[in-house]
């Protein structure tokens, strides 16, 4: 007995080496950590169990039957972050480049086949050379069987990308179609195409870092929602953001305690607007205020700054935020914001999470450039997304809410449940200055005439009273009572029942 002990321990030793001592070091050397190192500072300490560990690869061509370690490069298997169950995959850079084989699609597959039929997230920690050129058609259709996999757990489970090397080819279209990916600066890069072929065939000389890096992608792609500086802190903030998260979409988000009245005051947000309508102000003071220890997880940080989406507890609840930011843009929708927000309000929506959603909004953005590219159908999304939304919605507008872009940002008119108004709020079609200069454009070389009519519409129209005549605004709320009201809000909408009709999906306009 003891002899068989001995060789399962033996056989564990040669597995958790991987590739070598001399590839481990040169993983470090790098400045990343091992697929285990990764797993160990992700999940809780001695929670992990893991699943096939002596899976070694079938191929037999160019010689690979010579070389059969076991792991195939990649950990798998399950797991806590902070006492909650979380499945797990970590691919081995130091075994074949991490490059993924037929079994190595297996090992990943079997993981995700039991997250959905446990109900638990799924964690991916990506550091991959692609696909195993050795095995040739048969690493392909691994990665499409983990494709599918991808595709049939959206929207049931969480998925989280990490992205911690190379990411190229095939292999980023998992990743892909996860509901976050996030990645680590200046060691992780993600393309179809590496800079050679781009070189080859278009002549372009770029760099792995210009094309696919992670600047690339949190601020000109938006492919990823966010860039973390090294190894450690990434793993670090995945766990703050699976606190966040429900384990499935039948499950509700884990209530935290929390040690913040949910009636305070703020009574700085009194002042929050300016006297101008045209000086900016930052709206991410509004929602750290309102948020419970002023905890906020921003995503997309980076990308499309005019609108700003991310999570917060009120009373210890999850709750996602989308809200205009007038530092950006004037806070304007554009292409990139309506599909940031799109995004994250349909994310929300699938895993029962509330969205609070913070308006100041002075239209679309104008010009050739944004109706080129379709801004029409973008901005539809995020249209579509919002009245598509079962979940309890939350509206407060704080300032300017003109034209389509007010129906767009979770109107009454879109199955709002609460939309409350700051007294500051101008719900009209248009600014005064625009609205006078088309219903008044006999009187235009009458500069006085001009300005009092300019006068008369901003005293009928900027402000909210209208639209709460119209029972379109719930309340005017002061604005030093948001956090109560909001708080109130959300805590009768807990038992919120509303369903769509049935259909097999809907056709968002993509």
């Amino acid at each position: 007995m003891k002899d068989i002990l001995q060789e399962l321990e033996n056989r564990r030793a040669q597995a958790r080496l991987g590739g070598g001592q001399r590839r481990i070091d040169a993983q470090h050397a790098r400045g990343k950590l091992t697929a285990r190192e990764r797993i160990e500072l992700l999940l809780d300490e001695d929670s992990f169990e893991e699943f096939d560990m002596f899976v070694a690869h079938r191929s037999t061509d160019f010689g690979m039957e010579a070389d059969r370690p076991y792991g195939d490069g990649v950990v798998t298997g399950w797991g806590t972050i902070n006492g909650r169950l979380v499945y797990v995959f970590s691919q081995d850079f130091t075994v074949f480049g991490g490059s993924l084989s037929e079994t190595h699609a297996q090992k990943i597959c079997k993981i995700m086949d039991m997250a959905m039929q446990n109900g638990a997230p799924v964690i991916g920690l990506n550091d991959s050379g692609g696909a195993r050129i050795q095995e040739g058609v048969a690493s392909l259709a691994g990665y499409a069987d983990v494709f599918q996999r991808n595709i049939m757990a959206s929207g049931v489970v969480p998925q989280i990308s990490v992205i911690m090397g190379p990411c190229a080819g095939g292999a980023v279209y998992s990743p892909a179609m996860t509901d976050f990916i996030f990645m680590v600066k200046d060691t992780s890069y993600m393309f179809v195409t590496g800079p050679d072929v781009v070189k080859t065939v278009t002549n372009e000389v770029v760099t792995a870092e210009q094309l696919g890096g992670a600047s690339t992608h949190t601020k000109k792609s938006s492919v990823a929602d966010g860039a973390f500086e090294d190894d450690v802190e990434a793993l670090t903030e995945i766990r703050r953001l699976f606190d966040f998260l429900p384990l499935n979409n039948r499950d509700k988000a884990p209530v935290r305690p929390f040690f913040d009245d949910p009636a305070r005051i703020e009574e700085s947000l009194d002042t929050l607007i300016p006297d101008n309508p045209n000086q900016p102000y930052d709206m991410k003071e509004l929602i750290v205020k309102v948020a419970d220890e002023g905890d906020f997880y921003e995503i997309q940080r980076d990308f499309a700054g005019n609108i700003i989406t991310g999570f917060i507890r009120i009373e210890g609840r999850t709750v996602g935020v989308v809200a205009n930011q007038p530092m950006v843009l004037a806070g304007c929708l554009d292409i990139d914001s309506s599909r940031k927000g799109a995004r994250f309000v349909r994310f929300c929506d699938a895993f029962e999470i509330p969205i609070l959603t913070f308006v100041d909004v002075p239209g679309f953005l104008p010009g050739t450039g944004q109706e080129y590219g379709g801004v029409i159908k973008h901005g539809a999304k995020l249209l579509f997304a919002y009245g598509e939304a079962t979940v309890p919605k939350v509206t407060v507008i704080t300032r300017k809410a003109y034209g389509g872009a007010y129906d767009v940002m979770a109107s009454k008119h879109l199955r709002g449940d609460f939309n409350y108004a700051w007294p500051t709020a101008e719900i009209a079609v248009m600014g005064a200055k625009g609205a006078v200069e088309i219903l008044y454009r006999s009187e235009l070389g009458d500069a006085d005439k001009i300005a009092a009519r300019t006068k008369d519409y901003e005293d009928r129209f900027a402000n909210p009273f209208v639209a709460a005549e119209k029972g379109f605004i719930d309340e005017v709320i002061r604005p030093h009572s948001t956090r109560k009201r909001v708080a109130r809000a959300f805590a009768s909408l807990r038992t919120k029942q509303l369903s769509n009709p049935w259909k097999k999906h809907d056709n968002i306009p993509l």
